[in-house]
């Protein structure tokens, strides 16, 4: 449903247009009875004057042009890239003064009156620029069109869509129709990438720039667009392009604007500053590079010198809308979403109509919980621009919500699908309750407003509720503050979602306990330490691959953890950086107490920074870093110390030679590399015995791991596959006590307990089960009959109620079943029940005769009425 470029083709069939389509259909009708015009080639010293511009020595292209100028070359050219070369320059009131002699001189220029378009708006002349932009049209679309270059048809199209154009045609008709005309159009390769990146359809922003590429390898310009492209889903890529990009022209703001924000994901702040720096040496009144000076500053704690930042950005432009977004852009991205809210308010009163921060506002409502806000905002730019995907996704994605139920305990506003609120909401609700009395007592929090809780049975809905786009797989749940987001259990990623929701609750806390005001590592480090601390099976345990990875000097210094988060090699390395980040807090916490975490937490809030805290009630960064190298080395060292860790190159230990791990086992006896490979070889043998042996001394020198094909799992196979149930259910108990996701071995324990009528057990594993999958009508059923046999009449009736909701294969017996355990209690819902056993099987003899006894006992505690004797008996009883 939410796809990331269909919207194209949904809006425009859908019969999406705006008041001003017939002037693209004007500029189309006249193209098809046109011939293709020639492209037309620049004079050499444009060309040495372009090359300056395109390399950044932006100050020797203006000497250049303005001399040119003065010696009397007449081309448009020259006064174009003057003129670009002084808002490069910053010199913003010299580019519109100039504008206004060479518009004088040139006044049906599309392409200067497109330049004058951003030179009046950089200088605050709005009127003026509306003024010019409005020419352009007049000029485009009565303009004999057999003369009109592809760079103008760009030119036009860019105008168009600022007057609200069809994008989708715009696209087509007139960027398509300007590269059919000149194949090597840049402009055209760019102005197509920069609508898709507005529209948020990155995968076709990232073809057009790629298409550019193959031409125009060294335009820095293409470089830049393709690292937009990547942003939001390959930050490697994304930093390639813009060294890239760099590399062509070290002077390139957007490039450097763009690679100061990756810095400041990172909270690497002060490389970000030093980028921000080289631009400022160039451009002194760069309006973005203020603003993002502007959160930097803010992200200091400096109020004031946030406040200077931005009128620094507002020097020539003072309601130039695009400056408080950004700003309050990237401080929702930190979770400062109360503060970036108030930043979108802002520039929405410069320019109502500037959707990005109408959008941007839409989604900082949600996050804050202000849902009825959020939801009207984003409808109000879905109708203004159909082909916003983002817009598109939310308004789908409430009429979704819409059918969800929601849950009100004390606290909380809980969201779910309606069947699994009704399976498994009461334990959603027990569980965060618990949770919430728990951690704010601990860490000394009084919530004050309630938490809402969203659980998405589709992960697309999930993605979209989170991300604004589909995507974001690898997520389990994400908390904003006051508001989680998470996907709901799901059999074929077995999770454990009980300590999901504890891990984001820890975060509700930390994140209300700083205002927002904490790095990533941070909050994601207490969240896994408080899931261990509430239950040792969950959380994160060191691992093999850990283990090579703490050894191999892979850890990421304390000061740059968040950054390991937005950009790891391998999902491998992201697990990794939430492992390191708990035994970071697991490290300060033993080694300098829980009320120094505390103590670094509350200074947080007040705005301190992170390594200022941390030194502030620890000690020195550096020492901090030092003996926390030596705490993770010893963890990794103390991991199964006999094992022995040395990984064989494959032309050593080929894995699909079973013959290779016995020679290597010769030499290395206790290597768990070889032991596993030699073990699952004898598997895929079915040689049950012989495979015990290794999987027995993998258990015995490593019994605490329970990752991926755990030898507890692949021995309690080979115990099954022998007959030998015994064993096989003494290993499985050995594994759930180290695990609380393995479902392959809890619904086994359940099915050997069922078999052996040892009810007890069965109810253990099974409600482990549970806080795995708890859709399962079978478990259901297997829980209800345990409770029903240990007479827990009061579960039993639950289990069978859940399972009833689920669509079980035998509703008939549920039911009876249901009835049976009501008939003292509750007589008059164990008729319904007993008669809806009897709608699903008429004959079911022992129904009957239960629905005889309820009604014979109903009648004796009633007394007989005045026409007993006449009254006809139910349809079901009539049946006996």
């Amino acid at each position: 449903m939410y796809s990331k470029s269909s919207r194209w083709h949904i809006a425009s069939s859908c019969g999406y247009a705006s008041h001003g389509s017939c002037l693209v259909w004007m500029v189309v009708f006249t193209f098809a009875l046109l011939a293709r015009p020639g492209k037309s080639a620049l004079a050499a010293p444009v060309d040495e004057a372009y090359e300056q511009f395109t390399a950044g020595r932006y100050a020797e292209c203006l000497k250049f042009a303005q001399k040119a100028i003065e010696d009397g070359a007449y081309s448009v050219q020259w006064r174009i890239l003057m003129i670009k070369s002084q808002m490069a320059l910053g010199r913003y009131d010299e580019a519109a003064n100039d504008m206004d002699i060479a518009l004088l001189n040139y006044p049906v220029s599309m392409r200067l009156l497109e330049l004058g378009h951003r030179a009046y708006l950089d200088n605050g002349e709005s009127d003026r620029a509306d003024e010019v932009l409005k020419r352009l049209l007049r000029v485009g679309t009565g303009r004999d069109l057999r003369f009109m270059s592809p760079r103008d048809l760009v030119a036009l199209g860019r105008a168009l869509l600022l007057l609200g154009e069809e994008p989708r045609l715009v696209l087509d008709q007139v960027f398509g129709r300007a590269l059919e005309n000149d194949p090597n159009c840049l402009d055209a390769y760019l102005a197509a990438g920069d609508l898709a990146l507005a529209k948020q359809d990155y995968e076709l922003a990232a073809s057009q720039y790629r298409q550019a590429l193959e031409r125009f390898g060294k335009d820095p310009d293409v470089h830049y667009g393709l690292a937009k492209a990547f942003y939001a889903s390959d930050r490697r890529l994304m930093v390639e392009s813009l060294d890239a990009a760099l590399h062509v022209n070290p002077y390139h703001a957007p490039a450097l604007i763009l690679l100061a924000e990756h810095h400041i994901d990172c909270e690497d702040y002060t490389r970000a500053r030093v980028l921000l720096d080289r631009i400022i040496a160039f451009n002194a009144w760069h309006p973005e590079t203020w603003a993002y000076r502007s959160v930097l500053a803010h992200l200091a704690n400096d109020s004031e010198g946030g406040r200077e930042h931005r009128l620094s950005a507002l020097k020539y432009w003072p309601e130039n809308p695009r400056v408080d977004y950004l700003i309050g852009r990237k401080l929702s991205q930190k979770y400062r979403f109360a503060e970036g809210a108030a930043y979108q308010r802002q520039a929405l009163k410069f320019d109502p109509e500037y959707l990005p921060a109408k959008i941007q506002l839409a989604q900082d409502l949600l996050r804050l919980g202000a849902e009825q806000g959020g939801w009207t905002m984003a409808e109000e730019v879905h109708n203004q621009d159909a082909y916003n995907i983002e817009a598109y996704n939310l308004v789908n994605l409430r009429d979704n919500l819409a059918k969800f139920k929601t849950l009100r305990p004390e606290g909380f506003i809980i969201r779910m699908d309606e069947l699994e609120a009704g399976v498994y909401g009461d334990e959603v609700v027990k569980l965060l309750q618990q949770a919430k009395s728990e951690l704010c007592e601990k860490y000394g929090l009084e919530l004050d407003h309630a938490v809402t809780v969203e659980l998405f049975a589709n992960q697309q809905d999930f993605a979209v509720r989170t991300f604004g786009m589909p995507g974001g797989e690898g997520f389990l749940g994400v908390c904003f503050g006051t508001v989680i987001t998470a996907n709901s259990p799901r059999q074929e990623i077995p999770s454990n979602w009980k300590a999901m929701l504890w891990h984001e609750f820890g975060h509700v806390v930390t994140l209300n306990l700083t205002r927002n005001k904490m790095p990533r590592w941070l909050s994601e480090g207490i969240s896994v330490y408080e899931e261990l601390q509430q239950n040792p099976t969950w959380g994160q345990q060191m691992t093999p691959e850990y283990r090579g990875m703490v050894l191999g000097e892979q850890l990421t210094p304390i000061s740059g953890l968040s950054g390991a988060f937005l950009s790891p090699p391998s999902p491998k390395h992201l697990q990794f950086a939430y492992y390191e980040s708990a035994l970071v807090v697991e490290f300060l916490v033993e080694r300098f107490g829980f009320e120094s975490l505390r103590a670094i937490l509350a200074d947080l809030g007040d705005g301190e920074q992170i390594n200022k805290a941390i030194s502030k009630h620890t000690a020195p960064m550096k020492e901090v870093e030092q003996q926390f190298r030596v705490f993770a080395r010893k963890r990794a060292l103390d991991m199964a110390p006999d094992m022995d860790w040395e990984q064989p190159d494959k032309e050593e230990l080929d894995p699909s030679n079973p013959e290779a791990a016995v020679s290597w086992l010769e030499q290395h006896t206790n290597n768990f590399w070889a032991l596993a490979l030699h073990a699952k070889a004898l598997l895929a043998n079915r040689d049950w015995q012989k495979a015990k042996e290794p999987l027995k001394k993998l258990i015995e020198l490593y019994p605490q791991y329970a990752g991926e094909d755990n030898a507890y799992h692949l021995l309690a196979q080979a115990h099954r596959n022998l007959g030998e149930t015994e064993r096989e259910q003494e290993v499985l108990e050995k594994l759930a006590t180290i695990s609380s996701n393995v479902a392959y071995a809890y619904g086994r324990l359940v099915e050997i307990a069922m078999e052996k009528e040892d009810w007890q057990t069965a109810l253990k594993y099974g409600e482990k089960y549970l806080a795995v999958y708890p859709m399962l009508p079978q478990l259901h059923w297997q829980l209800g009959r345990a409770n029903e046999e240990l007479g827990r009449n009061e579960q039993a009736v639950g289990s069978y109620k859940r399972l009833l909701l689920l669509d079980p294969p035998d509703p008939a017996d549920v039911n009876y079943r249901l009835a049976r355990l009501l008939e003292h209690t509750n007589p008059a819902e164990a008729k319904r029940h007993v008669l809806l056993a009897l709608a699903e099987a008429p004959r079911f003899r022992q129904a009957h005769r239960l629905l005889l006894k309820i009604v014979s006992k109903t009648s004796e505690a009633s007394g007989p009425e005045p026409d007993e004797q006449s009254r006809p008996l139910p349809a079901s009883e009539n049946n006996l």
